[in-house]
């Protein structure tokens, strides 16, 4: 096994339904043991572009290589170096979390010991009670319990934790790190911006079928897009509230200390600096400005 090689390549993928371009022209690699988050709005291709690398949709054109392979000519002993965490599982809860993880194990050829698959998740306390009488978190918990059981080298994990409540999310992202210090390679597609920029080393933005942004979490948008804004309001002693005003700045400090030496420190005084997600939402609003500006020619 070839451990320098990317885990994924993906070189200039298409899927086409006529005229309909649902994945145009994507391109992208995760290296081993990275944690790679794949980002975009719905209908932005996300969902064709992960099922053509787990195999279970065909691509039109372009080259892909799952550890190794073409996902399209993947055969079982592919499929069991991968890990996958659907959205929302389908599996019985008439059996207990145990007597689950067994069956599933019975279908790889070097799964984990159960007991540590358990213990890995969290659920060692639940291990005998039928998964239908655990809570939603701790049945997500049994989700990836059965994505991790048969040693995967790549795990997909789609909307891991959609419907969790704060603290749930927080100890399922401990979770996934915890199988990333294991050396597990994962993908990562996932809504909340903030879970991205946690677990992720890197991201990819998808919109329109196309990949509009690539790299590490710090530096997607560029650096103009992570530069500080200063924010202050007039003072209105009529009402109280005055016009908003913004400065966006390298030197954010500065600009504050040219407002507090022209008197007293003006209302509403923040320096904001850019999250993810507001660098996600600005790339995805002028990528569909473009489109429009082009369909209209």
């Amino acid at each position: 096994m070839n451990t320098t090689a990317p885990v994924v390549q993906v070189e200039d993928l298409r899927k086409t339904y006529g005229s309909f371009a649902a994945v145009d022209s994507v391109s992208f690699e995760i290296q081993r043991g990275e944690t790679f988050a794949l980002l975009g709005p719905n209908g932005a291709g996300k969902s064709t572009t992960i099922e053509i690398l787990e195999g279970y949709r065909d691509r039109t054109g372009g080259s892909v290589k799952v550890l190794g392979v073409d996902p399209g000519k993947g055969r079982l002993d592919w499929k069991a170096r991968l890990g996958i965490v659907l959205q929302s599982s389908g599996e019985s809860g008439n059996v207990t979390v145990r007597e689950q993880l067994t069956h599933f194990a019975g279908y790889y050829p070097n799964p984990r010991k159960v007991d540590e698959v358990i213990a890995s998740v969290g659920l060692e306390e639940k291990a005998g009670t039928l998964i239908r009488k655990l809570s939603g978190g701790q049945r997500r918990r049994v989700d990836v319990a059965l994505g991790i059981i048969g040693n995967p080298e790549l795990l997909f994990l789609d909307e891991p934790t959609t419907g969790f409540d704060p603290e749930a999310r927080q100890q399922f992202w401990q979770l996934i790190r915890s199988l990333k210090a294991d050396g597990t390679t994962i993908l990562l597609t996932t809504h909340y911006l903030d879970e991205a920029a946690q677990l992720g080393d890197r991201a990819g933005v998808i919109a329109g079928g196309k990949m509009i942004d690539i790299g590490a979490i710090d530096e997607i948008g560029g650096q103009e897009a992570r530069t500080p804004i200063v924010r202050w309001r007039d003072s209105d002693t009529a009402t109280g509230r005055g016009a908003v005003h913004e400065e966006r700045t390298h030197s954010p400090g500065a600009v504050v200390a040219s407002l507090m030496a022209a008197g007293a420190e003006p209302a509403g005084l923040e320096i904001v600096r850019p999250s993810l997600e507001d660098i996600y939402l600005q790339l995805v609003s002028d990528h569909a400005h473009a489109r429009e500006v082009e369909n209209a020619r």
